[in-house]
């Protein structure tokens, strides 16, 4: 009998089990292991910082969703992983063996790395996770009562660009609904290259799409942007030229502030000797599994991924859903062959697919492979972008209550978009 550990229950964690679950004959066992009890549809948090959705609308409790499909469930953080001894030493002090390890914890919110930052010792948000998203909508329900300018962007060294554009028209829509917006000067401030660079050097026309909706909805810019410190009510950015050299320092003054900050790997994966890059990210192979102990894998924004390309300010590369989704599905077969002996041949499919709301539109990108040169280099805007977002919001809440275990990309969002399907995680 083998037991399959898997840490972190977000995006990539959940469907894991469910997929892993529905593939493993039943005497071997899968467990789940989660630093909070609760399941977060991570991207509605934008909608939560506005107050167009509540926690209890995208929050789901993970015990009754995996114990009624048979998988085992410990709420408890990871202290430490034994990779030599196959253990996991937990919060409580108890220790928890594995045959098989699947990391799909996310990250580590690295905003020490500009003082001043963060919602909880600095001075601006988040909404990488639910409770960093009610906590600008505390702050958003104080400030709409003295409305002031809006600074919204990304850190250096930031790879998850989409939720900061998001959330700039987001807010600007949310504005516009209260009749505040012309008392609201809004400033998006990233460390990428250019407006829609997006991580991945560019996907389609989003350099000119993206620049002309910032200019349409009076939102201005600063790109190569260095962001050195944050101070309550005012922001530092070193604005670089495209030798890396500083040619402009700006002192942006706010009222209220969101930005995403750069990611690292989380202390208990990072701390293991071998395992990862010097950033805590997981260094993997083809097959998704870890270069130094061939009974870990790990999928989703955890694993190391080269950037694209060089820029001036340094910037990551994105983990978008359906790149998470074929990590996870390679996963499960690997370590489902593995266990019968099989060869562990299977690979994931690193496209890049994403749809952004953008408050009564939206933008989706397709970029195949996420590397270029690409096979398709995809960028379209339009209301049924906005639509399909709350649409594939509720597909993917029914599919964690219900237990599927069927990938949901290929099913829904490429069906949407019009693109024929790309991938099967088995190998060819």
């Amino acid at each position: 009998m083998a037991h399959v550990v898997i840490i972190g229950a977000g995006i990539g964690g959940m469907p894991a089990a469910y997929e892993m679950r529905a593939r493993l004959p039943r005497e071997h066992r899968v467990t789940v292991i989660s630093a909070v009890d609760y399941f977060q549809f991570v991207p509605s948090n934008p909608w939560i910082a506005v107050g167009w959705r509540q926690r209890d609308d995208v929050v789901l409790q993970i015990r009754p969703l995996l114990e009624r499909k048979g998988i085992d469930f410990i709420a408890q953080p990871v202290q430490a992983i034994n990779a030599q001894a196959n253990t996991l030493a937990l919060q409580d002090g108890s220790t928890v063996a594995y045959d098989y390890l699947v990391i799909t914890t996310g990250p580590r919110l690295a905003f020490e790395e500009v003082p001043g930052s963060g919602p909880v010792n600095g001075h601006t948000h988040s909404v990488c996770s639910v409770d960093h998203a009610e906590h600008f909508w505390k702050d958003y329900q104080k400030f709409l009562e003295a409305p002031g300018p809006i600074v919204i962007g990304a850190m250096p060294g930031a790879s998850c660009f989409g939720p900061a554009y998001e959330f700039a028209f987001i807010v600007a829509a949310d504005l516009r609904k209260r009749k505040l917006r012309h008392k609201v000067p809004i400033t998006f401030v990233t460390s990428e290259p250019y407006i829609g660079h997006l991580g991945l050097g560019g996907v389609g026309d989003s350099k000119s799409m993206l620049e002309s909706e910032l200019r349409s909805q009076d939102i201005k810019w600063i790109t190569n942007a260095r962001t050195t410190r944050v101070d309550e009510g005012k922001m530092v950015v070193e604005q670089l030229d495209g030798k890396g050299q500083v040619d402009t320092v700006h002192e942006l003054g706010f009222r209220l502030s969101m930005m995403l900050p750069a990611f690292k790997g989380v202390d208990a994966v990072a701390s293991v000797a071998g395992l990862c890059n010097p950033r805590g990210f997981v260094l993997i192979d083809e097959h998704q599994r870890s270069k130094a102990y061939p009974n870990i894998f790990a999928a989703g924004v955890c694993v190391a991924i080269p950037p694209v390309e060089a820029t001036p300010v340094p910037t990551g590369a994105p983990k978008t859903g359906y790149m998470i989704e074929t990590m996870v599905s390679a996963i499960v077969y690997n370590i489902a062959a593995d266990i019968a002996g099989q060869p562990a041949d299977a690979t994931a499919t690193w496209n890049a697919i994403c749809l952004a709301d953008m408050g009564d539109t939206g933008a989706a990108f397709v970029a195949l492979p996420q590397i270029p040169p690409r096979n398709v280099n995809w960028f379209k805007k339009g209301k049924w972008v906005h639509l399909g977002k709350i649409a594939f919001e509720k597909y993917f809440l029914n599919k964690m209550k219900s237990g599927n275990s069927e990938p949901i990309y290929e099913k829904y969002v490429l069906k949407l978009l019009g693109i024929a399907r790309l991938h099967d995680s088995k190998p060819q």
